[in-house]
């Protein structure tokens, strides 16, 4: 039998939430009109927030880089000194779908968001997330934030017609931190 207070992996939500802009050394909050549209299946929070149904999320994970220093007469070892950290890039997957509208497409948030950013729009749209880990009841146990993410990779389905397999698209974050925040109290 399982234990009960054992997190599982497969409850979750990731949020993408607009980051400010920062100009010249300044902030500037995003603005009205800075939203970034909620894909079928996903729902709009507020402006400049989306949440997600991703399917599958991978790179919650830091590494620190640790500095080696030989110690002139210390010949039976170096000593190690905090380096900076490295943050693992965030896979996230979802299928691709599309409206009941016989006429609809599926959505292409995403992939406007990459090409936005290729095509030369300035400031460079950001967005933190955060990846919440929920138990059976949906009491959220695990919150991770992440800072300033940019797309580094969108990928689309791997098309074969002999397999019949769900249609998943692939977007790599790449991002300057990674907290895990701790529990708030039950009341």
């Amino acid at each position: 039998m399982a234990d009960p207070f054992l997190l599982t992996s497969f409850r979750f939500e990731v949020r993408l939430l607009k980051s400010p802009d920062i100009l010249a050394g300044r902030q500037r909050l995003p603005a009205a009109g800075d939203g970034f549209k909620a894909p079928s299946g996903g729902k709009q929070l507020t402006e400049g927030a989306f949440q997600g149904s991703f399917q599958d999320c991978t790179g919650l994970e830091i590494e620190m880089d640790v500095q080696e220093y030989l110690e002139g007469g210390r010949n039976n070892g170096v000593v190690r000194r905090v380096g900076r950290a490295k943050y693992a890039p965030l896979v996230l997957k979802r299928g691709m779908f599309h409206a009941p509208d016989a006429q609809a497409t599926v959505d292409p948030a995403l992939w406007y968001w990459m090409q936005r950013i290729l095509n030369g729009e300035r400031p460079v749209p950001r967005y933190d997330g955060i990846v919440q880990v929920m138990s059976a009841d949906k009491t959220v146990r695990a919150t991770w934030v992440f800072d300033r993410a940019l797309p580094s990779k969108i990928k689309g389905p791997e098309l074969n017609a002999r397999t019949g397999e769900v249609a998943i698209e692939e977007l790599t974050l790449v991002h300057e931190g990674l907290r895990l925040l701790p529990a708030e109290p039950t009341p």
